[in-house]
């Protein structure tokens, strides 16, 4: 099962393995505080991406779109996750204040996505 939690909230038994999935490093966290197997900065959606939505909910649509040419063209960032989620738990951590308008939300319904393929074909 993938999850996703922001980075400052506890960790919890169910997470499962934990992954930092933000470009930046979380405002106020040392890195001991985070709880995590890794941090994949690449994953994340680009800088011009990232400035260009800003985090406002009218772009949320075209965010999305956006986010998943840009996993499509780099799937050695995502591959990873993909295979953890295989493994067992994971959870996708973001630092993000909105929690439904993310890019650890778009993430999590790729890997899905992904996962679903392979259990299908």
């Amino acid at each position: 099962m993938i999850r996703i939690k922001r980075v400052y909230d506890p960790p919890a038994k169910e997470d499962g393995a934990r992954f930092l999935v933000d470009r930046l490093w979380p405002r106020g966290m040392k890195k001991e505080a985070v709880h995590m197997a890794a941090w994949y900065k690449e994953v994340a959606p680009s800088n011009e991406l990232r400035h260009w939505f800003s985090h406002e909910p009218a772009k949320w649509k075209d965010f999305q779109h956006r986010y998943r040419v840009e996993l499509t063209a780099n799937r050695a960032a995502w591959q990873p996750l993909l295979e953890a989620a295989e493994q067992g738990d994971v959870t996708l951590l973001y630092s993000a204040h909105d929690t439904e308008h993310n890019n650890a939300v778009v993430l999590k319904a790729y890997l899905e996505e992904r996962l679903a393929g392979k259990k299908r074909g």
